[in-house]
């Protein structure tokens, strides 16, 4: 048994359709919201959005170090 019934074109979504404004006009999310000056959301994005690995490697350098600094102080009896 087959369904027949047709599909209405305008319940189908797309999964890489672009987003689209009010005048159907394509929206580039990601530049909106980086330009977004809102900054009552601005606490809880860089709470929940992780930090580049850029950062992370520039922090574990610093302390990589650090460390090494305390190792020759210890080594060095001060």
């Amino acid at each position: 048994m087959s369904n027949d019934t047709p599909v209405d074109p305008r319940n189908v979504t797309q999964p890489d359709a672009p987003t689209l404004d009010s005048a159907g006009k394509p929206v580039n999310v990601v530049e909106r919201d980086l330009n977004d000056p809102d900054d009552d959301t601005r606490a809880v994005d860089e709470v929940i959005t992780p930090t580049s690995i850029r950062e992370k490697e520039q922090d574990a350098e610093e302390l990589n170090r650090k460390s090494a600094e305390i190792e020759r102080k210890v080594a060095d009896g001060r």
